[in-house]
């Protein structure tokens, strides 16, 4: 009896041992990495933001809807974003291998051009020309026959390291973003965590090569839309998220102001609907975590060490929105299915719309509301 209590006073001991050094070096591993995302060295430096204002989602304009489900899908390569139209109603768009496809009315796709880059917005000019922004060569001129020609990819003798999107005028100026200065394509994301304004709004005058910065301190310069009348021009702060209207014309002309920052996601790009209006397209959602992160410079460091571990934030949920010509949300297309995400892009042609996406290898095509 004696000698069978000392075995159970010795295997409780044991159990009792074990049970401590696992104790123990779960308390190790959680040191770890408590270490690891409050101290690990990150690649940003944020700084503190003002709180976005109040998330629309579900509400009015915005009630959720599956609308984007009637889409069909045309499938034509790896990250179709820009969609352009030619005056024969053929359809182009970018891929992330820098290739420009064209497809004709009968579903015929070929090559068009290789800009050797990423390109992203696109629009043709008077004479006829595909004017591309591309993120790593700078703004862009393909003829007919596909030649490509660099018309600038510097201002005030810097190089842009991120061209976006673009919008020409009747008179042949070309208003276009320098997304970030700091953060080249592929390492966008870096801008929501740092928090930087460092985006811009520039001009590029083909009559006289001259390229001019008109708006910085963007916070992530995107999309890029003419008014009807040409006297303002909007760019889509994509990481506040905000549209800015810069005035062109008018007593206001040279100042800026908030066009709408009462969005349910966050902005890419804009175009000129045919009614004077705007198509917007939102390629992710804003949610309670993303806003909470906006003020705390250290919360988004820690926030950026999380996704690091391969967790990530971002929802499969997106936006199409009509807007009026004085910034007045009218009509939501969404999908939270994630059948149609990431919708970078959006622009009417003949009663429908194209939606673009840096993320799939196809464009959908939807009925206009």
């Amino acid at each position: 009896m004696t000698h069978s209590g000392s075995s159970n006073t010795q295997a409780n001991a044991n159990l009792i041992g074990a049970l401590r050094r696992v104790f123990a070096l779960l308390v190790m591993l959680f040191g770890v990495f408590l270490s690891y995302l409050f101290f690990w060295p990150v690649p940003i430096d944020p700084v503190a933001n003002e709180p976005f204002p109040p998330n629309p989602a579900g509400q009015g304009v915005f009630a959720a809807n599956q609308k984007l489900d009637a889409a069909e899908l045309m499938t034509l390569g790896p990250g179709p974003e820009g969609i352009a139209f030619d005056a024969a109603g053929n359809l182009y768009t970018g891929l992330v291998d820098g290739r420009i496809l064209r497809a004709d009315p009968n579903g015929n796709i070929a090559t068009f051009a290789d800009t050797g880059g990423r390109p992203l917005g696109m629009n043709f000019d008077a004479g006829g020309n595909l004017i591309v922004a591309d993120a790593k060569k700078g703004l862009l001129s393909i003829d007919a026959g596909g030649t490509v020609k660099i018309l600038t990819d510097s201002v005030d003798g810097e190089r842009m390291i991120f061209v976006d999107d673009l919008a020409i005028a009747r008179d042949g100026m070309i208003y276009f973003s320098d997304a970030s200065t700091r953060h080249a394509y592929g390492t966008d994301l870096l801008e929501i965590y740092e928090g930087r304004p460092t985006g811009r709004l520039v001009s590029y005058n083909p009559a006289t090569n001259e390229t001019r910065v008109l708006l910085d301190k963007l916070y992530f310069a995107n999309g890029v839309a003419l008014s009807r009348d040409e006297d303002f021009i909007l760019v889509n702060e994509t990481f506040r998220p905000r549209i800015t209207r810069y005035w062109l014309s008018g007593e206001k002309a040279g100042t800026h102001e908030v066009f709408i920052d009462r969005l349910p996601g966050f902005p890419d790009n804009i175009t000129e609907a045919p009614d004077g209006g705007f198509w917007l397209a939102l390629p992710g959602p804003r949610t309670e975590q993303i806003d909470a992160l906006i003020p705390s410079p250290l919360a988004r460091k820690i926030a950026w060490r999380i996704f690091n571990l391969g967790i990530s934030p971002v929802e499969q949920h997106s936006w199409v929105v009509k807007l009026t010509a004085d910034g007045k949300p009218v009509a939501s297309l969404e999908d939270a299915s994630g059948r149609i995400y990431m919708v970078t892009s959006v622009i009417e042609q003949d009663g429908k719309l194209y939606l673009g996406s840096l993320a799939t290898d196809y464009i959908g095509i939807i009925d206009a509301p």
